[in-house]
């Protein structure tokens, strides 16, 4: 059994529940959704609710608003995409988050009912804790279900605050929230091995503490992305313009002794993409490591890193994912994420994909159908790994100190 409560373990029959999802979805510039998993993944948490009886209160982010109330920041275009999923047209989003507006609607509320407040983060007090906010939104809802696993790493009002002012059984995670839990649990304490971890993105520094923790549990450790270059630094490459944190050099080297001693194999990048600019029209070569041209810069791995890479994967029985292998954004320095996300689709393995850049990847490339588990959360997952207790789950564990 899991120590986790559950919406299964209440009684929430004809109640008004208060619903923290995760609806932070990607925008064009014409504010429509371009990757709708998020929505998508809160669908069966809602569902059940609806099947009991209930009224439903949904509150998310979306962004990073800084002053207030701003169109490009509303949730209009969720709600939209949720009357599509859930085949109706009466959901409505209220104009505010505690104001006068969402109080109406929510006292409107009858069963099978669904108000999606605004923006959280429209109000100061949700990225500050605040107890008053969380007091204000715990008013809308008899029960409070945290589903937002995305953001259970962050000690935000409605995440941390408002569970809180719950008892116990008055609160429990969504289904999302709980399986991404457990399988990010499971994953670490029993992987079957071969156990390979793909790990990379732009910066050592918000990996550090992961990188120590997965060394420990991993037979092999791949590094590619920006953070590489630190890696290759620490080893005594000249890297030229890539990107560097010189400040990490010293940890980079520990982790790689540390692997060394552990006897888990270690792999960077033989080859890179590089480029003088960071941009499409850019002038492109390919090159060794150790043959970066001076002003020129690694922006994504080479085809004899994808070949190593893969080589690597073969016969790996789990492979945990987190962070792309280049600057994907841009399709010219996009091959090598894409080409290791379909030989980590084609792996005979649990494959588990952790983070918001490396599950876009995965869509691009479209591979998402192939992978075992694809995490909502990458920052969330991340501190998993690092054996962190979330701030968000931790008041709905069942040995808790209240």
């Amino acid at each position: 059994m899991s120590d986790i409560r559950s919406i299964k373990d209440l009684d929430i029959a004809g109640k008004r529940v208060l619903i923290r999802c995760d609806f932070n979805v990607p925008l064009d510039e014409f504010l429509n959704i371009t990757d709708d998993r998020r929505v998508r993944s809160a669908i069966p948490t809602i569902r059940y609710c609806l099947d009991q009886g209930c009224s439903l209160i949904l509150c998310s982010h979306l962004g990073r608003p800084k002053d207030g109330q701003q169109e490009k920041f509303s949730l209009s275009p969720v709600v939209k995409r949720l009357n599509r999923l859930l085949d109706r047209d009466d959901i409505v989003l209220a104009n505010d988050v505690v104001g006068i507006d969402a109080k109406t609607k929510v006292d409107a509320l009858k069963p099978g009912g669904i108000v999606v407040l605004e923006n959280l983060r429209f109000e100061k007090g949700e990225t500050k804790n605040d107890v008053k906010f969380a007091k204000a939104l715990a008013e809308f809802g008899e029960v409070y279900i945290n589903d937002a696993f995305g953001v259970c790493h962050r000690a935000h009002a409605s995440v941390e605050a408002i569970a809180h002012l719950y008892d116990f059984d008055s609160k429990a995670a969504g289904f999302l929230l709980q399986k991404e839990i457990e399988f990010s649990q499971n994953l670490l304490k029993r992987p079957t091995r071969p156990f390979v971890a793909v790990v990379g993105g732009s910066k050592v520094s918000g990996k550090l503490q992961a990188l120590h923790n997965l060394i420990t549990r991993v037979d092999k450790l791949l590094i590619g992305g920006g953070m590489a270059f630190t890696f290759l630094k620490a080893q005594g490459v000249d890297v030229g313009n890539s990107l560097v944190e010189d400040d990490l050099l010293e940890d980079a080297r520990k982790i790689m002794k540390k692997s060394a001693k552990l006897g888990v194999k270690f792999y960077l990048p033989v080859d890179v993409v590089a480029a003088q600019t960071c941009s499409q029209d850019a002038i492109m070569k390919f090159v060794t490591s150790q043959e970066i041209p001076r002003g020129w810069m690694g922006l994504d791995i080479g085809p004899a890193t994808v070949r190593l890479f893969r080589e690597a994967l073969n016969d790996a029985q789990t492979i945990l994912w987190n962070g792309p292998m280049g600057v994907f954004e841009l399709e010219k320095f996009s091959k090598g994420s894409v080409k290791i996300s379909h030989a980590i689709a084609e792996a005979h393995a649990t494959t588990v994909v952790g983070g918001g850049d490396t599950a876009d990847v995965v869509a691009r490339a479209g591979d998402a159908d192939e992978m075992t588990f694809i995490s909502t959360g990458g920052g969330a997952s991340l501190e998993l790994i690092e054996g962190k207790e979330l701030p968000g789950v931790k008041p709905l564990r069942y040995k808790v100190d209240e």
